[in-house]
């Protein structure tokens, strides 16, 4: 069995919400399964106490990273960045740098922002760099996937994309959820693909 590791950051749900969709495309590939898994906040006390209930995925741990096959990592952008509980969390990962735990795994990233022009390519881009230096095969959207061209919500070549609005509660679009799962079937194919080693 290939198995995507579908690891988030989510304050409102939104992220939380792309992540359940990416796992969707992952098990629409045949012998493909999808791991759901979250990062704590690193918030301030009274930040902490509105985390949302992540709906059950579980915190996310060593053996999920050595175990997987690829990654889908998401993050809802603050200031153009991941956000700072993502950020922690890849900062703890020098043991798996060292040993190569995800040397050749595929990985792909997604986000989500409160308006169109929220730095949604730069805050994937940003998550992108840590992927590299742990030596992960980028894996993004191409242009033949029409919703690409055509979304009037979030979506772009780097990985999916969501517009969640200023209240943050703003839906998932057909587009967006498309683009999610076309993701998690493309990473689910290249992992099976490159036979990535567990």
């Amino acid at each position: 069995m290939t198995e995507i590791l579908v690891l988030f950051y989510s304050l409102h749900g939104n992220t939380r919400d792309m992540a359940r969709e990416i796992a969707r495309g992952v098990e629409s590939v045949d012998g493909c399964q999808a791991r759901l898994r979250t990062v704590p906040s690193v918030s301030p006390a009274d930040e902490t106490a509105r985390e949302i209930d992540t709906g059950g995925p579980a915190r996310v741990s060593r053996e999920d990273l050595a175990e997987c096959h690829g990654l889908a990592l998401g993050s809802p952008t603050r200031f153009g960045n991941m956000a700072s509980a993502l950020k922690y969390f890849l900062d703890s990962t020098g043991s798996e740098w060292f040993s190569g735990t995800l040397v050749g795994k595929p990985a792909g990233v997604f986000t989500s922002t409160a308006t169109l022009h929220g730095g949604q390519e730069s805050t994937l881009l940003s998550m992108m760099v840590p992927l590299l230096h742990h030596g992960m095969v980028l894996v993004g959207l191409p242009y033949t996937l029409p919703e690409l061209s055509r979304t009037s919500g979030g979506g772009t070549p780097y990985g999916p994309s969501h517009v969640a609005g200023t209240d943050s509660d703003r839906a998932l679009d057909d587009d967006e959820r498309r683009l999610c799962r076309a993701l998690g079937r493309r990473l689910a194919e290249v992992a099976a693909r490159l036979g990535a080693r567990a």
